[in-house]
Protein backbone atom coordinates (compact mmCIF):
# COMPACT_ATOMS: atom_id res chain seq x y z
CA UNK A 1 0.00 0.00 0.00
CA UNK A 2 1.57 3.12 -0.99
CA UNK A 3 1.11 6.41 0.72
CA UNK A 4 -1.87 8.00 -1.51
CA UNK A 5 -3.86 4.45 -0.78
CA UNK A 6 -2.93 4.83 2.57
CA UNK A 7 -4.82 8.37 2.69
CA UNK A 8 -7.61 7.11 1.30
CA UNK A 9 -8.09 4.07 3.39
CA UNK A 10 -7.31 4.42 6.72
CA UNK A 11 -6.60 8.73 7.17
CA UNK A 12 -10.30 8.77 6.96
CA UNK A 13 -11.08 6.81 10.08
CA UNK A 14 -9.08 9.45 12.50
CA UNK A 15 -12.15 11.04 13.60
CA UNK A 16 -13.74 7.74 14.58
CA UNK A 17 -10.36 6.89 16.27
CA UNK A 18 -10.39 9.90 18.21
CA UNK A 19 -13.86 9.62 19.28
CA UNK A 20 -13.27 6.60 20.47
CA UNK A 21 -9.86 7.42 22.40
CA UNK A 22 -11.32 10.10 24.15
CA UNK A 23 -14.50 8.40 25.37
CA UNK A 24 -11.74 5.49 26.67
CA UNK A 25 -9.05 8.15 27.80
CA UNK A 26 -11.19 11.07 29.04
CA UNK A 27 -8.34 13.02 27.67
CA UNK A 28 -8.25 15.05 24.50
CA UNK A 29 -4.66 15.22 23.78
CA UNK A 30 -4.16 11.84 24.87
CA UNK A 31 -6.74 10.56 22.34
CA UNK A 32 -4.88 12.56 19.54
CA UNK A 33 -1.51 11.29 20.97
CA UNK A 34 -3.06 7.68 20.40
CA UNK A 35 -4.88 8.42 17.55
CA UNK A 36 -1.14 9.45 16.32
CA UNK A 37 0.68 6.07 17.47
CA UNK A 38 -2.72 3.38 15.58
CA UNK A 39 -1.53 5.47 12.21
CA UNK A 40 2.43 4.93 12.64
CA UNK A 41 1.52 1.19 13.82
CA UNK A 42 -0.61 0.89 10.44
CA UNK A 43 1.50 2.32 8.47
CA UNK A 44 4.44 0.09 9.51
CA UNK A 45 1.92 -2.55 8.63
CA UNK A 46 1.02 -1.34 5.31
CA UNK A 47 2.39 -4.10 2.99
CA UNK A 48 0.40 -6.48 5.20
CA UNK A 49 -3.43 -4.57 5.17
CA UNK A 50 -4.58 -5.67 2.35
CA UNK A 51 -4.58 -8.93 3.95
CA UNK A 52 -6.96 -7.87 6.71
CA UNK A 53 -10.63 -8.34 5.67
CA UNK A 54 -11.60 -4.73 7.44
CA UNK A 55 -8.90 -2.22 7.84
CA UNK A 56 -10.95 -0.01 9.91
CA UNK A 57 -11.98 -3.32 12.26
CA UNK A 58 -7.86 -3.43 12.90
CA UNK A 59 -7.41 0.58 13.67
CA UNK A 60 -10.53 -0.08 15.94
CA UNK A 61 -9.04 -2.72 17.74
CA UNK A 62 -5.23 -0.87 17.56
CA UNK A 63 -7.12 1.88 19.27
CA UNK A 64 -9.10 -0.31 22.01
CA UNK A 65 -5.97 -2.06 22.67
CA UNK A 66 -3.63 1.10 23.13
CA UNK A 67 -6.17 2.83 25.10
CA UNK A 68 -6.10 -0.09 27.73
CA UNK A 69 -2.31 0.15 27.90
CA UNK A 70 -2.52 4.05 28.70
CA UNK A 71 -5.14 3.28 31.41
CA UNK A 72 -3.58 -0.13 32.88
CA UNK A 73 -0.14 2.48 32.76
CA UNK A 74 -2.37 5.25 34.54
CA UNK A 75 -3.48 2.21 37.37
CA UNK A 76 -6.81 4.09 37.46
CA UNK A 77 -10.15 3.38 35.91
CA UNK A 78 -11.56 5.31 32.87
CA UNK A 79 -14.59 7.42 34.69
CA UNK A 80 -15.12 10.46 33.09
CA UNK A 81 -16.70 10.75 30.00
CA UNK A 82 -18.15 14.76 30.45
CA UNK A 83 -16.02 16.43 27.92
CA UNK A 84 -16.93 13.95 24.70
CA UNK A 85 -18.88 15.00 21.68
CA UNK A 86 -22.17 16.38 21.31
CA UNK A 87 -24.73 12.99 21.17
CA UNK A 88 -26.99 15.26 19.09
CA UNK A 89 -25.31 17.38 16.24
CA UNK A 90 -26.63 19.66 14.33
CA UNK A 91 -30.38 20.49 16.37
CA UNK A 92 -31.97 23.34 16.86
CA UNK A 93 -30.38 25.01 19.99
CA UNK A 94 -33.82 24.94 21.38
CA UNK A 95 -34.50 21.03 21.15
CA UNK A 96 -30.45 20.66 22.89
CA UNK A 97 -31.87 22.34 26.11
CA UNK A 98 -34.76 20.34 26.34
CA UNK A 99 -32.27 17.01 25.91
CA UNK A 100 -29.78 18.12 27.90
CA UNK A 101 -30.65 16.64 31.01
CA UNK A 102 -31.03 13.64 29.57
CA UNK A 103 -27.56 13.20 27.77
CA UNK A 104 -26.16 14.14 31.15
CA UNK A 105 -27.92 11.40 32.81
CA UNK A 106 -27.17 9.16 29.86
CA UNK A 107 -23.26 9.86 30.11
CA UNK A 108 -23.99 9.56 34.35
CA UNK A 109 -25.25 6.10 33.63
CA UNK A 110 -22.38 5.18 31.61
CA UNK A 111 -20.40 5.81 33.88
CA UNK A 112 -21.71 3.14 35.96
CA UNK A 113 -21.36 0.53 33.19
CA UNK A 114 -18.91 -2.29 33.05
CA UNK A 115 -15.68 -0.70 31.04
CA UNK A 116 -17.02 -3.39 28.27
CA UNK A 117 -20.41 -2.56 28.33
CA UNK A 118 -19.21 1.01 28.31
CA UNK A 119 -17.22 0.04 24.98
CA UNK A 120 -20.06 -1.63 23.43
CA UNK A 121 -22.85 0.79 24.12
CA UNK A 122 -20.29 3.53 22.40
CA UNK A 123 -19.66 1.15 19.49
CA UNK A 124 -23.04 0.37 18.68
CA UNK A 125 -25.45 3.50 19.57
CA UNK A 126 -22.76 6.10 19.08
CA UNK A 127 -20.53 5.32 16.50
CA UNK A 128 -23.07 2.90 14.49
CA UNK A 129 -20.70 -0.07 14.13
CA UNK A 130 -22.96 -3.46 13.72
CA UNK A 131 -22.96 -6.76 15.82
CA UNK A 132 -20.32 -8.51 13.69
CA UNK A 133 -17.90 -5.31 13.39
CA UNK A 134 -18.06 -5.31 17.30
CA UNK A 135 -17.55 -8.58 17.83
CA UNK A 136 -14.50 -8.29 15.74
CA UNK A 137 -13.05 -5.34 17.47
CA UNK A 138 -13.57 -6.11 21.25
CA UNK A 139 -12.87 -10.07 20.31
CA UNK A 140 -16.43 -11.37 21.47
CA UNK A 141 -19.25 -13.37 20.17
CA UNK A 142 -22.34 -11.99 18.47
CA UNK A 143 -24.83 -13.17 20.57
CA UNK A 144 -22.48 -12.18 23.97
CA UNK A 145 -22.28 -8.53 22.38
CA UNK A 146 -26.29 -8.37 22.04
CA UNK A 147 -26.33 -9.68 25.39
CA UNK A 148 -24.20 -7.22 27.23
CA UNK A 149 -25.81 -4.60 25.02
CA UNK A 150 -29.29 -5.03 26.20
CA UNK A 151 -28.42 -5.14 29.73
CA UNK A 152 -26.16 -1.92 29.63
CA UNK A 153 -29.62 -0.15 28.08
CA UNK A 154 -31.57 -1.90 30.50
CA UNK A 155 -29.14 -0.79 33.41
CA UNK A 156 -29.39 2.99 31.52
CA UNK A 157 -32.76 3.02 31.63
CA UNK A 158 -33.35 2.04 35.09
CA UNK A 159 -30.65 4.60 36.38
CA UNK A 160 -32.09 7.38 34.28
CA UNK A 161 -35.94 6.07 35.58
CA UNK A 162 -34.61 6.37 39.46
CA UNK A 163 -33.55 9.90 38.70
CA UNK A 164 -36.71 10.82 36.97
CA UNK A 165 -34.64 11.74 33.85
CA UNK A 166 -36.00 9.02 31.04
CA UNK A 167 -40.08 9.28 32.45
CA UNK A 168 -39.78 13.32 32.48
CA UNK A 169 -38.45 12.95 28.72
CA UNK A 170 -40.94 10.37 27.10
CA UNK A 171 -44.08 12.22 28.53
Amino acid sequence: MNLQEFQIKVYPLKNKLFRFAKRMLDHTEEAEDLVQEVFIKLWNRRDKLDEYRSVEALAMITTKNLCLDKIKARRYPVENFENHRQFIENVPDEIKVDYSDLIHGIRQAMKLLPEQQQIIVHLRDIEGYDFEEIAEIVDMNENAIRVALSRARKRIRELLSNAKIYEYQRN
